[in-house]
């Protein structure tokens, strides 16, 4: 049997976050998601301490790189590997680190300004 990440198709805005998970295009997602510009994806991180570059394999397969990553650390901003630094310039991608809340503010503006924005959000409770 094949387990098929769960997949939002289209770039959109994040209406709510918190308890858990998210909620855009009138769907609530419990976990954290990464919000590129080619859809709204499961994404299996939990804390910002244990990430690693294999953590953002669906930035490295697809050929719709946003400009800029927006990762959500949390209820707190929290230090980020060099390594997973290092990985996402190598891949063209600049990366802001910040709370979650606030990197759900920031990729609602710059989504809505039609930026190439994408966004890899921990969740929060």
């Amino acid at each position: 049997m094949t387990v098929e990440r769960a997949h939002y198709p289209q770039a959109t805005p994040i209406e709510a976050y918190g308890n858990g998970g998210f909620r855009f295009a009138g769907m609530s997602h419990r976990g954290s998601i990464m919000a590129l510009p080619d859809g709204i994806s499961a994404w299996d991180a939990d804390t910002p301490h244990t990430l690693t570059p294999d953590d953002f394999d669906l930035l490295a397969g697809t050929d719709d790189r946003p400009e800029i990553l927006l990762l959500g650390t949390g209820p707190d901003i929290a230090f980020v590997d060099d390594g997973v630094r290092a990985h996402l310039r190598g891949l063209g991608i600049g990366v802001d680190v910040m709370s979650t809340g606030a990197a759900v503010r920031t990729y609602n503006v710059l989504l809505a300004e039609d930026r190439s924005v994408g966004a890899a959000l921990i969740a929060v409770s």
